[in-house]
């Protein structure tokens, strides 16, 4: 009994030595290599005003990216790392969101909308963090800086269906009169711009612009003082939700149907369906720049499969295919890039890693076909557009049907006109 104590203390030192010796001998042996990643932000509406759009979104690129690295192997073997941040389609938010990114050494940094962009903008191009937007305004990138738009923007959807009308609807003489009802951003500044510029030349005459906002809720008074000047056309540049609610309104004014509606591309999607109604928006048209759910491309296998699995209830929304095919483009972008540049520059997400990829990977992309999904994307010289190409399209039986051919976008440049605000 009297020898157990100091066996008992052995023990004590015996384990104490054990703890302070297991990790040094640890720490010897081989250790975990990190990953090898390429970040990019991704920052999307999806809570807010501009939800209806920011959910499908964010699940179409967030997705395609789970299929880049999952099945493709990410980008030459190294998985692209998104930092996703939802911004409430609020300015501020978005905002710090891009300090984020560039703080954590994403190499690129995408939007959704044009508003959204437009606050990130300044931030963005002073420091050369390139930006990628799906919904696009001319005031982006003209004149162009480091901003690019991955589709037509919203002048280019105004003067695509003006000259659709004119080639496939009007049937009166002289000129066509238009009324825009436009939300009160570069979502609908874009259209207008497009209008000032090209509507003497195309033609057609505008003859009432009316703003409206996210959060409206009637637009009756609006469509009184647009149906006193008696148009032939509404064209309607906004998001799903308002741009339902001015059509509901036409519909119960009886200006509609009589008159003919277009609608850009952000606000033309199947939640417009869904909100507004399929009786009530029977025979609308709309651009857009994707094509249609299900059509018979490469790409659109993929898009289903990982849809109905992964978000069932986004199934049918082209907006969906809009983000995946943003996420196909940025691993483009850097797989471009890889050609020319090591991975170590690029993992630094410095300055110096930036600027590579925007002129080793973003200006060098060159007819690349995005599956099939959209028009092809390459860069041009002073044209930030990566996708000239829209088609027309017209709402029939609820559903978006009747795709015109691919048409080619001009370039417009906006600020060789004196009125033109880049902002």
């Amino acid at each position: 009994m009297k020898n157990r104590k100091p066996v008992v203390v052995t023990c004590l030192v015996f384990m104490a030595l054990l703890l302070v010796v297991l990790p040094v001998l640890s720490s010897c042996g081989p250790a975990a290599e990190p990953v090898k990643v390429l970040k990019v932000g991704i920052t999307t509406p999806s809570t807010g005003p501009a939800a209806e759009k920011g959910r499908p979104l964010a699940h179409g690129n967030l997705d395609a990216i789970e299929y880049i690295n999952n099945e493709l192997g990410g980008v030459n073997g190294y998985p692209i790392e998104a930092v996703w941040l939802d911004n409430g389609y609020d300015a501020a938010k978005v905002v710090t969101n891009v300090k984020k990114f560039q703080d954590e050494g994403c190499l690129m940094f995408t939007t959704v909308s044009s508003k959204m962009m437009s606050a990130a903008m300044e931030l963005a191009n002073r420091n050369e963090l390139p930006g990628l937007a799906c919904f696009t305004s001319p005031i982006l990138y003209r004149p162009p800086e480091h901003i690019y738009g991955q589709m037509p923007d919203y002048g280019d959807d105004a003067l695509a269906f003006a000259n659709y009308y004119l080639e496939n609807i009007w049937e009166g003489e002289g000129k066509p009169r238009f009324a825009l009802h436009l939300l009160n951003n570069s979502t609908g500044s874009g259209a207008r711009d497009a209008y000032r510029a090209k509507a003497e030349e195309l033609g057609i005459e505008i003859v009432a612009i009316e703003e409206h906002t996210t959060t409206t809720t009637s637009e009756m008074e609006s469509l009184v003082r647009i149906r006193e000047q008696n148009p032939d056309v509404l064209f309607i540049s906004s998001t799903p939700a308002p741009t339902a609610l001015i059509i509901k309104n036409a519909y119960e004014m009886d200006m509609y149907p009589g008159i003919t509606i277009g609608c850009a591309h952000a606000g033309f999607t199947k939640v417009l369906i869904d909100i507004a109604g399929a009786d009530v928006v029977e025979g609308v048209y709309g651009t857009f720049p994707t094509v249609l759910w299900g059509e018979d491309v490469p790409g659109m296998a993929k898009v289903v499969e990982y849809c109905e699995r992964l978000h069932p209830d986004d199934a049918g929304n082209m907006d969906y295919i809009i983000a995946w095919a943003q996420s196909l483009i940025i691993a483009e972008i850097l797989r471009t890039a890889l050609e020319s540049v090591d991975y170590e520059t690029l993992a630094k997400g410095d300055l110096a890693a930036r600027q590579a990829l925007e002129t080793q990977g973003i200006k060098k992309l060159k007819d690349y076909a995005v599956d099939g999904l959209q028009g092809p994307v390459s860069y041009t010289p002073g044209d930030n557009r990566l996708t000239k190409y829209n088609r027309i399209y017209q709402i029939a039986d609820g559903e978006i049907t009747n795709p015109s051919p691919w048409v080619e976008a001009p370039l417009i440049k906006y600020e060789d006109y004196e009125w033109f605000d880049a902002g």
